[in-house]
């Protein structure tokens, strides 16, 4: 995989040199703690242990270093959901959609810590929605494709596989992110909550 550090420079992450990254780490430690807005390059020079000039002369301006940094720790994260969503031939729906919920509950403070910047982005300039459009792009487009693989093999009536796998998604991935984002945790145990879902899923709501 290569990276594409924005100032003129393309690597693989393991060839990025050891100041960018420690500055690329420092910016998502202070994002976190502070936002965007509160985030000044000095307080990353500070948490890198760089000379703010320092910052200027890689990144060229705090905008363009919060962008490598997002777009950094996103393509890690995206490879994890890429992972969590992934099926092979031999996948049952049950033990699938199991196994993402539990992936998804498996998930770093870090990785929940890239969703709240990517939400905060949302919320601060509502035109920019390109970090929460790119992961909840990826996870549904696995679900439709998992979906689509089960309904030619026969094991669920053909139906909409998008509108399916944004069902799923809205109960597994945006309740995770409500619990851990938003500390909003259920009423229920999360094993009974995957367990309700599963089966208000296979058998319906009707009577």
């Amino acid at each position: 995989m290569r990276k594409n550090l924005g100032y003129g420079e393309t690597l693989p992450y393991y060839l990025i040199y050891c100041t960018d990254e420690k500055i690329i780490h420092a910016t998502f430690e202070i994002l976190q703690k502070e936002g965007f807005t509160k985030a000044t390059t000095k307080k990353i020079a500070s948490e890198a242990g760089v000379n703010e000039v320092t910052i200027f002369r890689k990144f060229q301006n705090k905008n363009n270093l919060v962008e490598i940094t997002k777009e950094y720790y996103l393509e890690i994260f995206l490879e994890k959901l890429e992972e969590i969503f992934d099926f092979n031939d031999e996948d049952e729906i049950e033990g699938y959609l199991q196994s993402n919920f539990i992936g998804l509950l498996n998930l770093s403070e870090n990785d929940f810590s890239i969703i709240r910047i990517a939400m905060e982005e949302v919320r601060d300039t509502p035109e920019r929605k390109q970090l929460i459009s790119r992961i909840t792009t990826t996870v549904i487009d696995k679900l439709e494709e998992f979906f689509k693989s089960q309904v030619e093999k026969g094991k669920i009536r053909p139906v909409d596989c998008r509108v399916l796998a944004g069902m799923c998604f809205s109960i597994t991935f945006q309740s995770i992110i409500l619990w851990n984002v938003y500390d909003m945790k259920p009423s229920v145990e999360t094993d009974q909550y995957g367990s309700h879902f599963l089966d208000i899923l296979y058998n319906g709501i009707k009577a």
